[in-house]
């Protein structure tokens, strides 16, 4: 065995270029949207055994969205968070969250 060379050439050739694939996610700008204008619709999870509601999708600035949920978060009595368009809040409060919402103005999908 001594002498012999390692054969790397399994499949890809160390000549080719690479490309340098960069950590951070790429925000797209999102386009802002009147309460008016949202067409928001329910999703119902389980996670670790708890049930959670997502409602979303949410285009609203970060201040807005941010205070929006405050306030539904203290009128609920529950935690949440906003991720990725969608306010995740704890517990099966559909109904509640339904009535919420509309007295902000936005609109659900039938």
């Amino acid at each position: 065995m001594r002498g012999k060379k390692l054969d790397l050439s399994i499949g890809a050739h160390f000549e080719d270029e690479w490309s340098v694939v960069e950590g951070k996610k790429q925000l797209s700008k999102k386009e802002l949207l009147l309460p008016e204008k949202h067409q928001l619709f329910f999703k119902f999870e389980k996670r670790r055994g708890k049930p959670v509601t997502l409602i979303g999708p949410i285009s609203l600035s970060k201040e807005q969205t941010e205070a929006l949920l405050k306030k539904i978060k203290k009128l609920l009595g529950s935690g949440g968070s906003f991720k990725e368009e969608f306010m995740e809040l704890q517990g099966d409060c559909k109904e509640r969250l339904r009535e919420l919402f509309t007295q902000e103005g936005f609109r659900f999908k039938k």
